[in-house]
């Protein structure tokens, strides 16, 4: 039997994800200039490896910005729709600099493995048609949310650590 505090990681990792694919779909459909705010503060792990970590289609991007710019200034007009979502809890004591600021009794210090499939569709044309898509993040608490206390375009209470993107042929 699940113990409470289990019970409440499920709770907050599966509303976590909900608000994440909703809003982050969101923006990559019509707020391209909100693309940023989902993703970590640029770091770097021992070793030299960048985060946030972002693959698309198999080409590592280099960082959030890029991420925003490649929307903004390559992509064609898309359409996403989400068919499905699941999350999983997977490092329930997760503890990075600045997170520190969420009290242990919110449950919130965790990172939380997203996986979503669905169906994109570029371009405006009528005539185009949608492929598949599979996506995988891993969110992170984000250490400004931890501080400020609320959620908004602009300060999330996850962020992303790493993303791989897929369209499926």
């Amino acid at each position: 039997m699940a113990g409470p505090a289990h019970v409440n990681a499920i709770k907050i990792s599966t509303n976590a994800a909900q608000y994440f694919v909703e809003s982050y779909y969101l923006a990559l459909n019509s707020h391209r200039d909100w693309i940023t705010s989902f993703y970590m503060p640029a770091a770097e792990m021992p070793g030299g490896k960048s985060l946030p970590s972002i693959s698309f289609n198999g080409n590592q991007i280099a960082n959030a910005a890029a991420m925003q710019t490649m929307f903004e200034q390559q992509m064609p007009p898309s359409h996403y729709e989400v068919q499905c979502y699941d999350c999983h809890v997977v490092n329930p004591n997760y503890v990075a600099e600045g997170t520190q600021g969420w009290p242990a009794k919110t449950g919130k210090n965790m990172t939380i493995l997203v996986a979503v499939s669905g169906y994109v569709k570029y371009g405006s044309s009528k005539e185009t048609k949608p492929r598949g898509f599979s996506e995988s993040f891993l969110l992170v608490p984000n250490p400004a949310a931890a501080n400020t206390r609320q959620r908004s375009k602009t300060v999330k209470e996850w962020v992303i650590q790493t993303q791989s993107f897929r369209v499926v042929v």
